[in-house]
């Protein structure tokens, strides 16, 4: 029986490291994804805790700091959230890359599975044809 030779192995093989490219890629935007949400919650823990201090005291110079602050912080808050989208878009686009990528290493790979399914249907059919011409050859027929 023959063995079953892809020939589109190399580009088979192309695409899987397409792939696994883009599941690095992905990896490393979901891990900034990650950090930058931590930082907006931080900020947020940070607002939280701050904010109540701002009616808590009569001094009038601590209440001007902890306004600035809260802006500030505000501010930072805006500019973090807005960062957090950005990334978020990042990592929406490194994902359909990945689908793409994979479909495109899946769609090689059911091809390689089907030559190699129609390649052993042939193997075995030539088999059968051999035995059967071996059958029929070593045949004797009974005398009447």
């Amino acid at each position: 029986m023959a063995q079953f030779r892809f020939r589109l192995q190399q580009v088979l093989k192309y695409r899987a490291q397409l792939e696994e490219q883009a599941k690095m890629a992905f990896a490393q935007e979901q891990l900034q994804y990650q950090a930058q949400a931590q930082r907006v919650t931080v900020l947020r823990k940070t607002l939280a805790e701050h904010e109540p201090k701002l009616y808590q005291t009569n001094n009038q110079a601590e209440i001007w700091l902890l306004r600035n602050f809260i802006q500030g912080l505000s501010a930072d808050i805006a500019r973090a959230e807005s960062a957090l989208l950005e990334q978020a878009q990042r990592l929406n686009k490194a994902r359909q890359h990945l689908v793409k990528r994979s479909q495109e290493r899946q769609l090689i790979d059911k091809l390689k599975e089907n030559q190699a399914k129609r390649h052993a249907q042939e193997e075995l059919f030539k088999e059968r044809q051999q035995f059967d011409e071996t059958a029929t050859i070593r045949h004797k027929p009974q005398a009447v």
